[in-house]
């Protein structure tokens, strides 16, 4: 008899229990109160027993009703835990492990580190997405990304996160400008100068309260283009000034005419986390990419 039920008129079931209302297990499970009272008396004519009854404060579980819905809540817990183990595998079978990195370390630092891993883990694939470091976190806590890659001045809460790396912003300027012949500014001197965006946080509002009170005026920003390369060819034709990471700009520096300018400002240096949830929430793959990004290849979280 029980083998016929299908795991969505249990739901329906275990949230009329939880809820102890017709109307709000409705609102739960997005259903009309008809559509619901229409399922509860299906399921009742199927199991041949009463499950429910109505008092005066809502509806609860008969005795029946009460160990069907312990075995229910097994049933979906069970099947939720099948859907994440599942949820490892690409299509073809293979580990999957969902990657969520912000644009500068996939630019600089991840290829290698990637190319690695998947060299010594076989049978695993990886799928990389580009995210801003303040939503990667939240993102990994709430299951969308098995292992995060962000920078931040701390570590965020919600998730375990380990120090990956550390880069400094520079900042890229035309060939003959004022500022090309410095070592080292502070960007309060690059004020004058109108500034192609981003900037080390991706909007405006969360750079200047990075900054603080080391700038007095917030900069003129006269583009905004999230891409490395874009930016520095912004530069290279009179658009701007731009901050773009130490390590990225050299690569571009060179082949436009460009200067690198180092920003003196204890901002500049960034620290980059790598995280993922709960041990009970992961699984043992991403668990293995984190120890190898945070743990020097070794694959160990010390």
């Amino acid at each position: 008899m029980t083998k016929k039920l299908d795991t969505h008129l249990l739901e329906i079931f275990v949230a009329v229990v939880e809820r102890k209302s017709l109307t709000q297990a409705g609102v739960d499970m997005h259903l009309v109160v008809s559509a619901i009272s229409k399922r509860m008396d299906e399921l009742e004519r199927h199991v041949g027993k009463a499950l429910l009854k109505r008092h005066g404060r809502g509806i609860a579980p008969t005795a029946a009703g009460e160990l069907l819905y312990l075995h229910a809540k097994r049933i979906l817990k069970s099947l939720r835990a099948a859907d994440q183990a599942l949820a490892e595998f690409d299509s073809s079978g293979v580990h999957k492990i969902r990657l969520l990195a912000n644009q500068t370390s996939i630019v600089q630092s991840l290829p290698a580190e990637i190319a690695r891993f998947l060299a010594s883990h076989a049978n695993t694939s990886i799928e990389l997405t580009e995210g801003h470091s303040a939503d990667i976190p939240a993102a990994v806590h709430e299951g969308h990304a098995d292992v995060g890659i962000y920078h931040a001045q701390h570590p965020a809460a919600g998730v375990l996160s380990w120090p990956y790396r550390q880069d400094r912003v520079g900042l890229v300027v035309p060939a003959g400008h004022p500022l090309a012949t410095r070592r080292q500014v502070l960007f309060e001197e690059a004020l004058d100068f109108p500034l192609v965006g981003a900037f080390p946080r991706h909007t405006l509002d969360r750079f200047l309260e990075l900054a603080g009170n080391s700038l007095s005026r917030p900069p003129t920003v006269v583009l905004s283009v999230s891409n490395f390369e874009a930016r520095c060819h912004m530069v290279r034709h009179g658009v701007g000034i731009a901050m773009v990471p130490e390590d990225i700009a050299l690569r571009y520096t060179g082949g436009l005419g460009l200067a690198l300018v180092q920003i003196a400002d204890a901002w500049a240096r960034r620290q980059f986390y790598a995280c993922m949830r709960e041990p009970e929430a992961g699984d043992s793959h991403a668990a293995n990419l984190l120890g190898h990004l945070c743990g020097g290849g070794s694959g160990r979280l010390d």
